[in-house]
């Protein structure tokens, strides 16, 4: 069963060379190579999460009524389809339409990959394979955007179609050796979880109100979109922008930060994994909460210390690199392990989409407190947020943690029934 898992994993460090590709040159092709504008540039990027928000908690709803490898390959096929439609666009009109089913495609499969990991996977080794997930992915996301730094010429009205189908190639890839580990369909399940049931057919709504119906999921959403804000929503645009306007920092200090964290994760991954083994999933997220506090602290200070702005800023996304390799592995099994009866797909998939839709607003927000020069509130805020994920953090241990002498409110039935996996025992035995 790990050898499924793995080959898994595999897919989507493969899947996310292509997103690699594609990322960090898409803004500039289409503003400056192809003349469309910066409106159409900012419009594909906010199509792309559109798509990604819609298609999140559709995708994790497919995964409970159908075979997970099915919805899997499907998103991944479609990705690939909208990685041509990338190549062939003429118009920013078509442009725009490849980019919200890129963000469909690529989006879509997450719920149905977790899926599988969570059936093929024993409790004692979910951390780990969730963990070397995130690694994968980092690793294909970095290789797939030095591969394009190769080939892609801005400069060129047809610059970019290289990476396209570097794209494409790479998401058909993944789907196949998706469908290379799903090949067997007899015995699934290594170690399942209680609620991971064949869902009924619900509408949204009522999906939408089983999953809030749960006192500690509230408690790890709230976790979640504080964890978000302050770090992921502002990784690409945010961080970036505020240390060229107020650290005053090269544009290549840029790239050595986004390397060093890459870097961290891949060296800290399995380290960290092995260290946190045998610890409560919500006290980790306390930790990772107390991380982004002290990076955020740290990015203050350097406001004040411009001769070392540029080492505080890079040694910043190395310890924020650190609570990455806590938060990964814990979340999608955290989650899991709370999620209504046969609703362990869809609960995903909500889970995903809330992250996508704090991520697009996040720099949305950044831009405006920084357009208008206020770096210092830029800092100030997500200081303050990350504290909130702290606090939110604590209140969910208390909640996985009730008293044993009665079941209170505090007490909801998912949580008793996973209690094992939710409090972070995934590791025991090992």
């Amino acid at each position: 069963m790990i050898k499924r898992a793995n080959l898994v994993v595999l897919a989507g460090a493969v899947s996310m060379l292509g997103w690699g590709t594609v990322l960090p040159y898409q803004y500039a092709y289409a503003a400056n190579t192809r003349g469309w504008g910066t409106l159409a540039a900012a419009g594909a990027s906010s199509l792309f999460s559109v798509g990604a928000l819609l298609a999140a908690p559709v995708g994790g709803r497919l995964a409970d009524r159908l075979p997970p490898v099915r919805v899997a390959v499907t998103a991944k096929v479609l990705a690939a389809l909208a990685s041509v439609g990338l190549l062939l666009a003429d118009s920013p009109q078509a442009f725009l339409a490849a980019m919200f089913v890129f963000g469909m495609g690529i989006t879509a499969a997450q719920p149905a990959q977790s899926v599988l990991i969570l059936r093929w996977v024993g409790s004692k080794d979910r951390r780990r394979v969730f963990a070397w997930q995130f690694t994968g992915s980092s690793i294909g996301m970095a290789i797939g955007a030095l591969l394009a730094a190769q080939i892609v010429d801005l400069d060129q009205e047809h610059g970019m179609w290289p990476a396209f189908a570097m794209a494409a190639v790479g998401f058909v890839l993944g789907a196949g050796l998706l469908a290379l580990s799903g090949r067997r369909a007899g015995a699934e399940v290594s170690d399942p979880l209680e609620g991971d049931s064949p869902a009924e057919r619900v509408n949204s709504a009522v999906a939408l109100r089983a999953v809030a119906s749960v006192p500690a999921l509230r408690w790890v959403a709230a976790v979640t979109v504080a964890l978000a804000l302050g770090f992921y929503a502002q990784f690409e645009s945010g961080l970036p922008a505020f240390a060229l306007m107020f650290l005053d920092v090269p544009a290549r200090t840029i790239g050595t930060a986004a390397a060093v964290n890459c870097l961290v994760i891949v060296a800290l991954q399995m380290v960290v994994v092995r260290w946190t083994a045998r610890r409560d999933s919500a006290s980790l997220l306390v930790v990772v909460g107390l991380i982004w506090v002290l990076s955020w602290g740290i990015l203050a200070f350097s406001m004040t210390t411009p001769a070392i702005a540029a080492v505080l800023f890079v040694t910043t996304y190395g310890i924020f690199a650190v609570g990455e390799t806590m938060f990964a592995p814990i979340l999608n099994p955290l989650t899991a392990s709370l999620a209504p009866a046969g609703m362990v797909g869809t609960t995903l998939g909500l889970f995903a989409a809330l992250q996508t839709g704090v991520s697009a607003v996040g720099p949305l927000l950044a831009g405006l407190a920084l357009g208008a020069g206020h770096g210092t509130i830029f800092v100030v805020v997500h200081l303050g947020i990350s504290g909130l994920a702290v606090l939110a953090a604590l209140r969910l241990r208390s909640v996985l943690r009730p008293s044993s002498s009665s079941r209170t409110p505090a007490d909801p039935g998912p949580v008793r029934r996973n209690r094992s996996l939710a409090d972070g025992q995934v590791g025991r035995g090992r």
